[in-house]
């Protein structure tokens, strides 16, 4: 639901960042596919509406603005990731190689079933770059992004205490890992398929990830 106040409307927020209402995934899934092939700029309410197949009274029932939209794919693409690699970080049953083999396979994944909702993402992080506009929007994004950074710097550094991994930095480790994962985002195209499977993808990143980090046996 939405509330009005000085005729303007409230979007409902979730308490939780990354977390959708009822009734506002419809709306979400038809914005991140025009915003992936549009552009955040280029893209209005109407023809977000258009996509849905639904008026705009729809879209402002649950958002006052195209930019809470925007902020809402980008808060739940996060949370999609750290809600599949948080319980794998927490299996102590396995290996530091097998829990970052399994976290690097889910990433890739989501890079190509969510593919839309991850390339705004990387839009998100660019706009910042480029432009202060957004920022207060996208704080809730960068402390998600940071939570999930931790995890697998968490996974490297039990790794590397125990000789599983090479004596690396875990959090800077991280940031190439990830730049690996996220650029699958970019080239992949659900509609050709390119030239792989999603699951031969998964699987050819994971053991790339794993295998750059694991120490070498004499």
């Amino acid at each position: 639901m939405t509330a009005r106040s000085g005729g303007v409307a409230r979007s409902a927020r979730p308490a939780d960042p990354g977390r959708v209402l009822p009734g506002q995934r419809e709306i979400l899934d038809a914005a991140a596919l025009a915003f992936t092939q549009n552009g955040y700029a280029a893209t209005s309410m109407d023809e977000i509406a258009e996509r849905l197949g639904a008026t705009k009274g729809r879209l402002y029932h649950h958002y006052r603005a195209k930019v809470d939209i925007f902020h809402d794919i980008v808060c739940s693409g996060m949370q999609e990731l750290i809600d599949g690699v948080a319980p794998i970080v927490a299996r102590q049953d396995l290996s530091c190689a097998d829990r970052l083999w399994r976290m690097a396979h889910h990433h890739a994944g989501l890079m190509m079933t969510r593919n839309s909702y991850q390339r705004v993402a990387v839009q998100a992080v660019e706009m910042h770059r480029m432009s202060k506009s957004v920022d207060a929007v996208l704080e809730e994004m960068f402390v998600l992004r940071d939570r999930y950074e931790q995890l697998f710097a968490e996974v490297i550094n039990q790794g590397r205490q125990n000789d599983e991994f090479r004596d690396v930095d875990p959090r800077l480790a991280t940031k190439p890992v990830l730049g690996a994962l996220n650029w699958i985002s970019l080239w992949y195209d659900p509609e050709r398929g390119d030239f792989a499977t999603r699951a031969r993808v998964a699987e050819e990143y994971a053991d790339f990830v794993v295998g750059g980090l694991r120490r070498s046996r004499p």
